[in-house]
């Protein structure tokens, strides 16, 4: 029996308020400081089996520190109008700041005081934590000396950090003024968007009408930020630190060779017709000759009764696709439940949307979701059981290579969901897979290739920015980067040029927005290997899944026959795409 319950974190923490949740964080302090102590040993010609006590130590205030932080962000989510819960996280984080700065001695002795030839001897006796010690040393020759950091880190708090601060202060607080129905209405930038799925074509029409005409009055402190962000990216980058490029920047970061992302983007760019087709289905399914970039997001107008899934049936629906491909991984998502490691129900207070979150390789998983009996429901529930899957399968790795880097992180989460979808299309009626496989193909669009377009107007902004620019000519970089998009499949408008200045991530994290893309095609690839291959295709996968961010990704998949650098291995995720919209056109 599945029930739709709150999760139980007493594995983490038994009672924050009592007098062992004190012993728990001054045990932790005790231990930083017994690793400050090692500060002194840290030589070029330090013996191995030291070394390895110095990394276990590490290993050690780790672990703890993540079950207590972690600890404080599950009850926050659980409650987050609870200001115990509020204050609880705040203090937490202080104490994960502190612990930072004390341990940062390491990272610049590894980095910068120790020679190559043994730092060499040192990962080579250091196991699995090879990679761990290999890619810090990767970012050696982009680190600083400590003076230097430590400025750095000083003036990024009044620096790039507060011009973001200053960017979600100023968007945060725009209200949106609309007449709804004949009444009008003041709304958040939330509650506007919800209107962009709306069934009304004006509604949808003056809904991003509303978002983006506010974006375009302020486009002069907008831009203006966004330009000195993008300075200061490069000028700290790729002047000071000496990275090739600023989407070098994040490449190295994610762990991955800026030959293996070029190739994604190229191929992305040349499939971009694989979506033009449901473009025009869908125009069709809305009564429109063509569609209008108002409309994208539009919901399916046919009168479809969705099928309600309970609780139980779909966790069952999901175990099963599941055991159906790998018994074991079914075994790994049944530990989330097992365990009572799942929030599922709908309460007030209680954080929005779904996520997994691993707090230690030694523990199970916990999956935050917010049931309400939709097909989309079952396919969150799918995806974030992936998520666990994929920890479990990493739970013999250390905590400091068990997680996978961000390019890797989505492959088991769309893999779940891509069994599902095979598992039950066949017991649904011819109406209920179209609706499915719609919103399927519009989550594809939505995390491949927007997610590349949106990467490959950003190396063009950074480029032309580093040039002097203004916001007007970037505004038309970004219509001419939507033309090259979608070509005439979709009816574009001018008012969407300023759409950039809308998108966080260009401001919060430059060059993130490719890892959805990666991380999607990378399973919808290894999905068609499955489909090529059968059961015997069971043991790499999970393999791949257990390895964490113990290999870096080309390395990794290399050793099964994987070449992610090659433009022909992603090419493989289009062809399913572009096989699930022929599907949904013959449905019609």
């Amino acid at each position: 029996m599945y029930r739709q319950g709150k999760w139980d974190l007493r594995q983490l923490v038994k009672d924050h308020k009592s007098p062992e949740f004190a012993r728990q964080i001054a045990n932790l302090q005790e231990m930083v400081k017994r690793f400050e102590d090692q500060k002194d040993n840290l030589k070029p010609s330090i013996p191995s089996s030291e070394f390895l006590k110095i990394l276990k130590s590490i290993e050690l205030i780790s672990e703890n520190a993540s079950i207590i932080g972690g600890y404080a962000s599950l009850l926050y989510s659980a409650d987050t109008q609870s200001d115990e819960a509020t204050s609880l996280v705040t203090r937490v984080a202080k104490l994960g700041s502190e612990i930072e700065n004390k341990m940062l001695f390491f990272d610049l002795w590894w980095k910068r005081k120790i020679d190559e030839k043994n730092a060499q001897r040192l990962i080579n006796n250091a196991g699995t934590l090879g990679e761990y010690l290999r890619h810090k040393r990767r970012l050696a020759k982009y680190t600083l000396s400590e003076p230097e950091e430590r400025i750095i880190n000083t003036l990024d708090v009044t620096g790039p950090t507060a011009l973001v601060k200053i960017y979600d202060k100023i968007t945060n607080a725009f209200e949106y003024n609309i007449t709804l129905n004949g009444k009008k209405k003041t709304m958040t930038r939330e509650q506007l968007t919800v209107l962009v799925r709306d069934t009304n074509p004006k509604i949808r029409e003056m809904a991003y009408k509303t978002l983006l005409t506010k974006y375009q009055q302020n486009k002069g402190v907008l831009g203006e930020i966004y330009q000195n962000l993008v300075l200061n990216w490069k000028d700290e980058g790729v002047e000071i630190r000496g990275y090739s490029s600023p989407i070098s920047i994040r490449n190295i970061g994610n762990d991955v060779d800026n030959k293996t992302v070029e190739s994604l983007l190229e191929v992305c760019k040349e499939n971009a017709h694989v979506f033009y087709d449901f473009f025009s289905y869908k125009a069709k399914s809305l009564g429109m000759k063509k569609l209008r970039r108002y409309d994208l997001y539009a919901p399916n107008l046919k009168k479809i009764k969705e099928r309600n899934y309970t609780y139980e049936k779909a966790t069952k629906l999901v175990l099963e696709s599941l055991a159906k491909f790998s018994p074991i991984l079914s075994d790994y998502a049944k530990r989330v439940f097992a365990e009572n490691h799942i929030d599922a129900e709908i309460r007030k207070g209680k954080r929005d949307g779904a996520f997994c979150s691993t707090v230690s390789p030694n523990i199970t998983p916990y999956v935050l979701v917010n049931y309400t009996g939709k097909s989309r429901d079952v396919f969150t529930l799918a995806h974030e059981l992936g998520h666990a899957v994929h920890s479990v399968a990493a739970s013999k790795q250390s905590i400091l290579v068990s997680e996978a880097p961000l390019p890797l992180a989505e492959t088991a989460s769309t893999f779940s969901e891509l069994l599902l979808y095979d598992n039950i299309s066949n017991q649904m009626s011819n109406d209920e897979r179209r609706l499915i496989l719609s919103e399927k193909i519009d989550d594809l669009y939505a995390t491949v290739m927007r997610q590349a377009f949106f990467t490959l107007f950003e190396i063009d902004a950074h480029d032309q920015i580093a040039k002097g620019t203004t916001v007007d000519e970037l505004s038309k970089k970004y219509s001419e980067n939507l033309k090259s998009q979608f070509s005439n499949s979709v009816e574009l408008s001018e008012d969407f040029a300023i759409e950039w200045s809308c998108i966080p991530h260009f401001f919060h994290t430059p060059f993130y927005c490719y890892a959805y893309s990666f991380g999607n095609l990378l399973s919808l690839s290894l999905y068609q290997r499955y489909k090529k291959e059968g059961i015997s295709f069971e043991k790499p996968y999970i393999e791949i899944l257990a390895a964490g961010g113990s290999q870096k990704p080309e390395i990794l998949l290399d050793q099964y026959g994987i070449n992610i650098r090659d433009k022909r291995f992603w090419q493989d995720g289009f062809d399913y795409i572009r096989s699930q919209v022929k599907e949904l056109t013959l449905l019609n």
